[in-house]
């Protein structure tokens, strides 16, 4: 199971809006087959593990096969893996992880032990379900599981009062940044980021520039008055096919014209405002499963105080910046009291050359009075 899941991350930020997949057929004590699945429409890994144990000439018949995830009995992209898999007489299914699906969860495990098949759910559960964490999300809230993530100093600034920012961390932190773009399907950030850094928010490489043919990740700029310049890269390059403002209905039309004939504009369908709920769902009904905060602090504030992210990556580089006026990696009005700040659990740290990286789930308080989660 432990290869089994190695073989399911080779496929990390290609599978969305499918969760990723690895499995291993094992018979008289040998591996016969493996596989993992490389994107949406594409064989499943138990398809890929048959067929390599078929192209090598191994009889599957009576083999034991080890599985990730709870293989599907439903028509989708592709046929059901529980039909291949009772075709090809497997004697055993050992699994990871339970389908997260409501409407499917358990029902694949059942179709095999209808069909004779000895079912072991729940190997390696926990590191199967984490693998998924942001298909599971999405799969059941139909929403995308949504990272904020910031570089700041030790005393939580990321830019001076006259908006500097570049650099704030080191080059192994700003690569391990790109990574978590190529593991998302969007990015987001508002639009004073868009003013102040004209960001080109692509998956920069220190090998090579991104391509228009390998590159998919959405940018998605949160602009209530439509300010998005015209000649702003976000809007200009080769990728603006894959950029998205998000306008209010009070934005001029004229700017909204503008800026549509050479993106994509989305107006929110409240007065005034951007709420956030209505675009997690739009973008969830897009098939985006993982999406990539990287607002200023106001921007990153509305979605952690809005109880709206489900985990922050939070750089930190050895400065002490200070400063009224220095802008801070979570702004807005901030929680009354310590009883309504928000926690974090499964916390990791990680050394990036001088800097530390803090990953965490967010946890919301018992009395949460924010807006409600999607």
């Amino acid at each position: 199971m432990r290869l089994a899941l190695r073989l399911a991350r080779r496929a990390r930020g290609r599978t969305s809006p499918n969760p990723m997949v690895g499995a291993i057929l094992v018979r008289k004590g040998a591996i016969i087959g493996q596989g993992w699945h490389h994107g949406a429409g594409q064989p499943h890994a138990e398809i890929e593990a048959l067929r390599e144990a078929d192209a090598k000439g191994h009889p599957v018949a009576g083999a034991t096969l080890y599985v990730t995830l709870e293989p599907c009995c439903t028509h989708g992209r592709t046929p059901p893996c529980t039909d291949a898999i009772v075709a090809a007489r497997i004697r055993r299914v050992v699994a990871g992880a339970t389908d997260p699906n409501p409407t499917h969860r358990g029902r694949g495990f059942e179709v095999l032990q209808q069909a004779g098949i000895s079912v072991t759910p729940g190997v390696l559960a926990a590191p199967a379900e984490h693998l998924n964490e942001a298909f599971n999300h999405w799969i059941v809230h139909h929403t995308p599981f949504v990272t904020v993530k910031a570089a700041m100093t030790l005393d939580g600034k990321i830019a001076t009062a006259a908006g500097e920012s570049r650099w704030i961390t080191g080059e192994k932190a700003r690569a391990w940044a790109m990574k978590m773009r190529r593991d998302s399907d969007a990015i987001l950030v508002g639009i004073n980021t868009v003013l102040a850094d004209n960001p080109s928010l692509t998956l920069r490489s220190a090998r090579r520039p991104p391509a228009p043919a390998d590159s998919r990740l959405r940018r998605i700029i949160l602009d209530s008055n439509a300010r998005t310049p015209l000649d702003a890269r976000v809007v200009g390059d080769e990728y603006a096919h894959l950029t998205t403002v998000v306008v209010a209905q009070p934005a001029p039309a004229r700017r909204v014209q503008a800026l549509s004939r050479k993106v994509k504009v989305w107006t929110a369908p409240n007065q005034g405002r951007i709420a956030l709920p209505w675009l997690l769902q739009k973008l969830g009904q897009e098939n985006v499963t993982r999406l990539l905060v990287e607002g200023g602090g106001e921007v990153n504030a509305s979605f952690l105080m809005a109880g709206l992210a489900q985990r922050v990556a939070f750089f930190y580089a050895p400065k002490i910046l200070g400063g009224r006026q220095a802008l801070k990696g979570v702004g807005g009005a901030g929680a009354g009291s310590l009883a309504d700040a928000l926690s974090l659990r499964e916390i990791q740290w990680r050394r990036l050359g001088d800097d530390l990286l803090l990953t965490a789930r967010v946890v919301l308080p018992p009395f949460f009075h924010g807006q409600p989660k999607p």
